[in-house]
């Protein structure tokens, strides 16, 4: 059994993050990295692009290929994590192995959530969150004729993976239980106006509808049944409705786990010594003032970047995430933050602008005189700035209206908060 100061489960950004934040810190402190993954870092936001073939595979790697080398990070790729021992200190692998750690950081990420379907045992359908999937979906598009597909899953990733398929030709019908697209991270209005965008470039979408049954002939997928009876032709079913935090490796161990993995402020779990951060990790948000699953690849990032320095003996907390997607779709862009949809018996001021005719949106959620949420359709540029004022908590009431100004920024502000955001950055 090798032993290390310093052992990593999970090569995603929260891993990455973790990784670099210790080596600013500990130079040389022996290091491990574990991922049930075979391959190097690889942005996971990417691989839409690389489905649709706007980028080639060596772009999705975004550190260089001797990364891990300069780090001084041994890298067990393609071995998979199956239990911890707690009191010998060591993550037994499937392979018979054993690491031990001084200091263990757990970033597993989330699964794919499958639901049971009629017909999948026997019919194949693909899932769309890591390389792997990209790549078999790539082959399966290379090697057979796929004309039709159909997506379960009008979210994220499910409409990335949907415009993916239509750039490469393929006619694609989005089917989602909820009643619009992206509700999770957009209202209506903006809802809309994405569906809208999606069907301009060929696309159907069916809402309040789910997958009854996947069927097909000779082992191959020739169509779905929905939950109303309909059926619709297709060659190809993607599954993309959400993704679970990986917990099994803390399953019943002193690390306590809600929906997700337990931690403080620090990204400490309940058992000494033992870090969680990522899509599998319940993070506090400073919106809700409370911790919640954030399954966001920045959020993963700084978790990660937070986790390590307190790893390495730099106290850090971590206090300004919140819920953001910054995305766009056949390029329109969108980027939501913090809270989107109140609670039907929660009023707040909700500065808004509309203008179909340029297709621009722009909606802030204010509470207290506090932006609490935020809405960019087509006009995203001063999203940073907006950020901003929401982590720092400022008082946006004197200038409420001018954050619908299309050149929003510091010039808007009151002079004396522009100064305090001045001597703030000295």
């Amino acid at each position: 059994m090798r032993h290390y100061k310093y052992l990593i489960i999970g090569n995603s950004a929260g891993g990455v993050g973790a990784m670099e934040a210790i080596r600013e810190v500990d130079k040389d402190g022996p290091m491990a990295v574990v991922s049930d993954e075979k391959h190097h870092v690889y942005s996971r936001p990417l691989i839409s692009y690389y489905l649709a073939g706007e980028i080639p595979l060596d772009k999705i790697f975004y550190r260089p290929p001797y990364f891990y080398e300069t780090k001084g990070i041994d890298a067990v790729l393609g071995r998979k994590a199956i239990k911890i021992d707690f009191d010998k200190r060591s993550v037994l692998l499937d392979d018979g192995y054993e690491l031990g750690f001084d200091k263990l950081l757990l970033a597993t990420g989330g699964d794919p959530f499958i639901p049971q379907i009629a017909g999948l045992g026997k019919y194949k359908a693909f899932t769309f969150t890591t390389l792997d999937d990209s790549e078999r979906i790539r082959s399966k598009l290379a090697h057979e004729s796929v004309k039709r597909a159909v997506v379960l899953g009008g979210g994220l990733i499910g409409l990335k993976a949907a415009e993916a398929l239509a750039q490469r030709g393929v006619h694609v019908k989005v089917v989602e239980l909820a009643d619009r697209v992206l509700s999770l991270v957009l209202d209506e209005q903006a809802s809309r106006m994405i569906q809208s965008v999606m069907e301009k470039e060929g696309m159907e979408v069916l809402t309040g509808h789910t997958i009854a049954e996947v069927v097909g002939e000779d082992s191959k997928v020739n169509g779905v049944i929905l939950d109303n009876g309909e059926r619709i032709g297709c060659d190809l079913v993607i599954i993309a409705i959400g993704v679970r935090p990986r917990v099994e490796l803390v399953k019943d161990t002193p690390i306590q786990v809600g929906r997700g993995i337990i931690v403080d402020k620090y990204m400490r779990t309940s058992a000494p010594d033992i870090y969680a951060c990522g899509d599998c990790a319940e993070v506090y948000d400073f919106i809700a003032d409370d911790f919640r699953l954030t399954p966001l690849w920045p959020t993963a990032h700084v978790g990660g970047r937070v986790a390590g320095s307190n790893m390495a003996g730099v106290e850090k907390e971590y206090i300004w995430g919140t819920g953001m997607n910054a995305v766009d779709f056949f390029g329109f862009p969108v980027i939501s933050a913090g809270l989107i949809n109140p609670p039907k018996d929660e009023e707040l001021e909700a500065p808004t602008k509309l203008d179909l005719d340029r297709k621009i949106y722009k909606r802030f959620l204010i509470r207290d005189g506090r932006i609490v949420g935020m809405i960019l359709v087509n006009e995203v540029d001063r999203a940073g700035v907006i950020l901003g004022l929401m982590r720092d908590r400022v008082d946006v009431t004197s200038f409420k209206n001018n954050l619908l100004r299309e050149d929003f920024g510091t010039i808007y502000l009151p002079r004396e908060l522009r100064r305090e955001m001045n001597a703030v950055a000295v």
